[in-house]
Parts: structure tokens; sequence; C-alpha cells
């Protein structure tokens, strides 16, 4: 299937915002160029211990309403007061869900490109009703082509720049009550082969089920892994994560590989052969992500393997 530019997507968008109006205006504009009917817009509040946020998040809900200049239906989620991103992002896409049945969301600093509207609808549609995919993503965090589709299967989740359906959300669990720390480790062992990606996932899922994450997202990859789905990753990157740097919450450094990966359009859509999870992209992503190559190599210096070994004597 050919894709043309400037495409006006059918899909309802809801547009998460809070504080940065440099990036959101970045973002709304593409988001402008698609043109889509409906529009969710919403807002966590601004934190009392950070002086003069109350003024940039007016300002950025300001300038973000007063740019909306095509036809569109405009809902908005506004908070007076902030609840962090775990509750104020997790109740805005289970808001867009209380009417929509499928859709695209994006966060202010993770900027598509136009071809990424056609693809999430294209992808909508042909996997409306096919319970093995949950989410489709905008990202390629591997910065590499697998296969010779414009997609590939993966059993990882990424967030900056997603569509996905009300069937899919409906299993999101925001405070992990189905979580049973004693079970965690050997159902992940299934799923993964390296010790230190098994160790990483149950650290993450232990923190998160004692409060100590404040996030949205680990809970969607929770749902994910243990519900045996598999999602969507474009081989052209289609929305890159601007928001690097300092004002971010989360990923302050600049030099990260998945700091802003330049955009590559999609010009078609051709799909894959096999249903099948590409087992090397997600071992990529996750090496990354949970820097295994430098912890393993620490492991496996002298200096650690004289250190286990002491250990081993002590517990005999």
């Amino acid at each position: 299937m050919a894709l043309t530019h400037g495409y006006h997507t059918k899909s309802a968008v809801l547009f998460i915002i809070y504080n940065r109006y440099d990036t959101a205006l970045q973002v709304l504009a593409q988001i402008k160029e698609a043109r889509p009917a409906r529009l969710y817009i919403t807002a966590d509040g601004p934190r009392l211990n950070r002086p003069g946020e109350d003024t940039e998040c007016a300002k950025t809900k300001e300038v973000i309403l007063a740019a909306i200049d095509w036809p569109c239906e405009v809902k908005t989620l506004f908070r007076e007061e902030n609840v962090g991103p775990k509750e104020a992002i997790s109740s805005a896409i289970s808001w867009f869900f209380e009417t929509e049945t499928e859709g695209i969301v994006l966060e202010h600093d993770c900027l598509p490109d136009n071809s990424f509207f056609s693809f999430c609808d294209v992808l909508l549609a042909k996997y409306r009703t096919d319970t093995r995919i949950w989410l489709i993503s905008g990202s390629n965090l591997t910065r590499k082509k697998f296969g010779n589709a414009s997609y590939y299967f993966s059993r990882l989740t990424n967030g900056w720049g997603f569509a996905t359906w009300k069937r899919s959300w409906n299993y999101y669990d925001k405070d992990l009550t189905q979580y049973e720390e004693a079970e965690v480790r050997p159902q992940l062992e299934k799923i993964f082969d390296d010790p230190l990606i098994v160790d990483s996932w149950e650290q993450i899922f232990k923190d998160m089920k004692a409060g100590k994450i404040n996030t949205w997202d680990y809970q969607a990859t929770f749902a994910h892994l243990f519900n045996n789905c598999l999602n969507i990753m474009p081989n052209n990157n289609l929305v890159s994560n601007i928001g690097f740097g300092d004002k971010a919450e989360n990923t302050t450094n600049e030099n990260s590989l998945f700091a802003s990966i330049p955009l590559a359009p999609l010009s078609e859509i051709i799909h894959p052969k096999y249903i099948l999870a590409e087992k090397e992209a997600d071992d990529i992503v996750l090496n990354e992500e949970f820097n295994i190559y430098e912890r393993r190599r620490k492991l496996n210096s002298p200096k650690y393997k004289v250190k286990r070994w002491i250990k081993s004597l002590k517990q005999k």
C-alpha cells in the first residue's frame, strides 16, 4: 500500500501535554498536518515544589489550544492539582477509551512523521480483531531494519507515540494487583534467556509494586509480557523522542542511543509474512536499556569473580 504526503488521519488522537510548550508545539504541528477530526488533550497539574511550573503549565495549555485551527472536536481533561505521571497518564488513556474503541496516543515530546498516522490507521484496521496484537508503536529504537516488510513484531512495549485498541487497554493494571513476587521470576524465565534481563525486569516490577517508580508504562509492559502478546514496531523510525535533556523527568541523558532518533518517512506499507517476535531486535533494545554488556563485563572481571568466590565460601 502506497502512502501519500500530507495524510489526514481517520483515527482520534490523544495528546498528552504538561509544562513544555517548546516540544508540544512541534508535536502539535504534526498533528495539525494529520488533521484528526477528534482531538483529546490532557495535562496534569503543576507541582507545588517547582517554582514557576504553574506558569509553564498554564502557558502550555494556552498556546496549544490557540494553535488548533482546523475543524475538529476538541475534548480536554486538565487537572488543577498534580497527581504524577502514573495516575495522570493512565487515567487520561482510560478517559480516551471511555469514548473511543481505538486511537493514537502522543506525548508532548514524541514527534511523529506524517506517515506515522497512516501507518497507525492501516494497522489499527488490519489487526482490529487479532487479539495477538496489542500495540502499534511508532518508534524503532534499534536504528536497524528487520526483514523486508515495513514493520516487525516484538515482545517489548514502547509508548513513545503509539496506537492501540480499547480491547488491549482493558488489561491495563495500574497498581499491578495481579503481581505476586514469588511468581514473577519463573514466568520471566520462560520469556527471556538472559538472567541479567530477568533480574532487571524482576526488580522493576518489584519497585513498581512498592510504589518506588512513578510511571504508567511499565504496567503496560507487565500486561503485555504476561499475556504473551505481540506489539508492532516499524522498520522506519516514525516517532522521535525530542525531550531528552535537563528539562526531562526521566530521559535526561542527551547521549542516549534512544534520544532524538531521526525520522524516516514511510512511503508504503508491506506486511510481514510471519507473525513472530524478532528476538534480535528485542535483545538490542534490552541490552541498551539495561546496560547488559557493561554489567556482564564487570561480572566477568577478576575482581568480581574473587568476590563471588569469597561469598560462596562464607555461605558454606
